[in-house]
């Protein structure tokens, strides 16, 4: 089955809406906003109702008007149309956040939220932000990456402490971010490598804020590392730095930020993290990457480690990124999907196994303007 061309209609602040048509033996309409995955299934995080995994990609069950989605560890959390969130996958910690702490292989719908309007995951978490600026997060929280003051888990969403104005939010592995209307960062959470970029090296279960950042206009985290945009396009990392995933030509961990080192005439509109990669997205419609590059997921045809940020010359004109352990994603303005790095489980979705050191197709999949990773999976948004 091939999932056909696409326009976009909308994609700003990271939501967005895919529009296309399945085509091949049995072509038919696809409803607006429908997932695909591909990659690893042992949780049901493909959410097609097996636990087989897939190299290329399979739709997700009966789910429609999705208009964001975001990948954790092993779980997937989707913002449809209305405002409600659905998610299904690893279910240990309560991540998926229906009540319960049962895996699931299709999506449920995540329990009292309304009124959303963005979406973000950590490993073993997940965050919403409501139109009224406050955010709710659930899942694992030993660390005090819910936020709620507490380092007890939440099998359904409760309110982030102290925080209001926020207009993104972004999930770590074990820390979580949120930028507040007046540009300021504030983060909660792990602080092991200075995750938390204020100084400190204490975890925190309420919000604290950033140093120093201020004009902030787009923020991610990784593993252990955190990423924002400024308003004049300029990047600026703090945390874990050992595969010199801060891009500041070093591998010495940062409690505070600093600013990465890409051309000062670039600007940046988009970052994403991997677990110790981080990616960058250029006005212009370039990619670029740093930091591990063991399973290729740098994406330079090489596997050398990159301390500062090289430019991918393999492809051009892309319009969002996104991220997985071990893997890059990325979607080019007609639509087409690319993924490089790791790919174990199939999560490059080019039908094979192989890892891949520059950018592949994913196969079958002609459209999408937002795509989204884990450990050993992919997904991304089709439909007509």
């Amino acid at each position: 089955m091939q999932y056909g061309r696409a326009r976009r209609v909308l994609g700003l602040g990271g939501a967005v809406l895919v529009l296309g048509v399945l085509s091949g033996p049995a072509a038919q309409a696809a409803p607006a906003g429908t997932v695909v995955a591909w990659g690893d299934n042992a949780d049901g995080q493909l959410g097609n109702g097996t636990f087989t995994a897939h190299s290329t990609a399979q739709a997700v069950h009966d789910l429609t008007g999705v208009k964001q989605l975001r990948g954790g560890r092993e779980h997937v959390i989707a913002l449809r149309t209305n405002g409600t969130v659905w998610a299904w996958g690893h279910n240990n910690y309560g991540q998926v956040g229906d009540g319960t702490t049962t895996n699931r292989n299709v999506p449920v719908q995540v329990s009292g939220l309304t009124d959303v309007k963005q979406i973000s995951t950590g490993h073993y978490h997940s965050m919403a932000l409501k139109t009224n600026g406050t955010v709710w997060s659930w899942g694992w929280n030993h660390f005090g990456q819910l936020g709620d003051g507490t380092t007890a888990n939440r099998h359904v969403p409760v309110r982030v402490e102290n925080l209001t104005g926020v207009i993104q939010i972004a999930g770590a592995r074990d820390h979580a971010l949120a930028l507040k209307s007046d540009g300021t960062v504030w983060a909660w959470g792990d602080d092991e490598f200075g995750n938390l970029g204020n100084g400190s090296d204490g975890q925190s279960n309420v919000p604290v804020r950033v140093n120093g950042l201020t004009n902030i206009v787009a923020i991610a985290g990784g593993r252990d590392h955190s990423l924002a945009v400024k308003r004049n396009g300029s990047v600026w990392a703090w945390g874990w730095n050992h595969y010199g995933q801060l891009g500041d030509g070093t591998t010495t961990n940062r409690s505070t930020p600093v600013r990465v080192n890409l051309p000062t005439t670039l600007t940046i509109v988009k970052v994403s993290a991997g677990a110790d990669h981080s990616v960058a997205l250029s006005g212009a419609g370039h990619v670029w990457a740093w930091g591990q590059n063991s399973f290729g997921q740098v994406g330079d045809g090489t596997g050398v480690e990159r301390r500062t940020p090289v430019r991918l010359d393999s492809i051009s004109n892309i319009v969002q990124i996104g991220t997985g352990r071990l893997h890059t994603l990325a979607v080019g303005a007609g639509g087409g999907v690319w993924a490089w790095g790791d790919n174990d489980f199939g999560q490059l979705g080019d039908g094979s196994h192989t890892g891949r050191r520059a950018p592949v197709k994913v196969a079958n999949v002609t459209t999408g303007e937002q795509v989204a990773g884990g450990r050993d999976y992919s997904v991304a948004l089709v439909g007509n």
